[in-house]
C-alpha cells in the first residue's frame, strides 16, 4: 500500500482493526495515547542522538539505520492515528487548517529560507 494509493482513512481503518482485534480500546484514552506519541517520538529522536547534522542525513542512507527510523516513525504515526480515531478527529482538515494558520504566522515573503 504505497502512499500514492493509500488514503488517511485507509490507514485509520487498519489501525482501528488492529486495536479492535486485540481489544485495546480500553487502554486508548487520549491521555495514554498522547503519552505514547511522546514516547515513540523520543525513540525516533534517539536514532539521531549525538549525530551531527551531516551524520543525521547520512544515517538515512544506511539501510539498517533507515529501517529503525522507519519503524519508529511508523509507531508515532500509528499512535497519532489511534488518537484521531478515539477523538473522532478529521486529520486531513486539521492539517489543512494548521497549515493555513502557519502560513499566516510565517508569511513566505518574511520566512523564505529563514528560520
Amino acid at each position: 500500500m504505497p502512499d500514492d494509493e493509500t488514503t488517511l482513512a485507509d490507514l485509520r481503518a487498519h489501525v482501528r482493526a488492529f486495536v479492535d482485534e486485540r481489544e485495546w480500546e480500553q487502554f486508548h484514552s487520549p491521555k495514554n495515547l498522547s503519552m505514547s506519541i511522546a514516547i515513540e517520538a523520543s525513540e525516533l529522536m534517539a536514532e539521531f542522538q549525538w549525530l551531527t547534522e551531516a551524520q543525521s542525513r547520512d544515517a538515512v542512507a544506511d539501510e539498517a539505520h533507515r529501517q529503525r527510523i522507519r519503524q519508529e516513525l511508523a509507531d508515532v504515526i500509528i499512535y497519532c492515528l489511534s488518537l484521531a480515531n478515539v477523538m473522532d478527529l478529521d486529520l486531513s482538515q486539521a492539517v489543512i487548517e494548521k497549515l493555513a494558520l502557519n502560513a499566516h504566522k510565517y508569511p513566505t515573503e518574511v520566512y523564505r529560507g529563514r528560520w
